[in-house]
């Protein structure tokens, strides 16, 4: 009889622990997919850290963030894109996840809330523009990997799809910064748009910004013994120029640096 009792307290003693585990593991999970969910940013620019700018002398007048272009319901042809891709930066600075409900455009303002429908099925997805592309000819939307699973598009790879524009998510427009130290007091003046330590991301960026933007050129800079090669856009005389074109890059979703006009590689 004493033995049995030993043996039902052992017994309740390891199923309270095991109990505690789980609990614990548990909580690590729910944490884990709360952090996963979260949107991943490169560092833009990984030397050092800029003040917000402002033009010396005239300022523009304050727009709107730039989504009344969108339509409110248009028929397009969309892609997608996986695997090849999952892990590297977007246009907009967010890491591309596969596994997210996002897609790329070749113009409208990061953060634009689309609902995708494909028209062959009637099957809808809800995503948000973060990247540029496809810079394939005849496709006008790229999906993520999750989108198109959700819609059925992923044995096709193509297909057409109504999209419909349900508003912006403000938090992607961007504050125009400025270097002091980098700009100078004279012109002539360029726009920082990216910096990579990787010249294929740069290059990515490069093509991306060109489907909207002319003048685009990389710079390559040596800093802390890293190597960065800076995406950069234009070549202006007066930082009030260069603070035009850098205010609608970042209402657009760029992060975008004014600094001094820099030789092209």
């Amino acid at each position: 009889m004493i033995h049995d009792i030993r043996c039902i307290t052992h017994d309740s003693k390891r199923m309270i622990f095991l109990s505690r585990i789980m609990h614990l593991a548990s909580c690590i999970l729910i944490l884990f997919i709360f952090a996963s969910c979260a949107p991943i940013y490169y560092e833009a620019y990984p030397e050092k850290s800029y003040p917000k700018a402002s033009p010396s002398e005239t300022k523009p007048p304050r727009t709107k963030p730039p989504d009344a272009a969108v339509p409110k319901s248009k028929n397009i042809v969309a892609s997608w894109y996986g695997s090849d891709f999952h892990g590297k930066p977007t246009s907009s600075g967010e890491l591309y996840n596969m596994y997210t409900k996002t897609c790329a455009h070749k113009e409208y303002p990061f953060g634009t809330r689309l609902k995708v429908t494909n028209i062959s099925n009637d099957k809808s997805v809800e995503c948000t523009v973060n990247d540029r592309g496809p810079f394939i000819a005849g496709r006008d939307l790229d999906l993520s990997y999750a989108c198109a699973k959700e819609i059925g598009l992923i044995g096709t790879g193509t297909g057409k799809v109504r999209i419909e524009h349900l508003g912006r998510d403000t938090r992607y427009v961007k504050e125009v910064r400025y270097s002091p130290a980098r700009a100078g007091s004279e012109g002539p003046f360029t726009i920082q748009v990216g910096s990579y330590k990787d010249m294929s991301n740069a290059s990515r960026m490069k093509t991306a910004l060109e489907f909207k933007y002319s003048k685009v050129y990389v710079t390559k800079a040596e800093v802390n013994d890293s190597t960065y090669f800076r995406v950069n856009i234009g070549k202006f005389s007066t930082k009030d120029d260069a603070y035009r074109v850098a205010k609608a890059l970042a209402d657009e979703g760029y992060s975008t640096l004014i600094k001094h006009y820099d030789e092209r590689i």
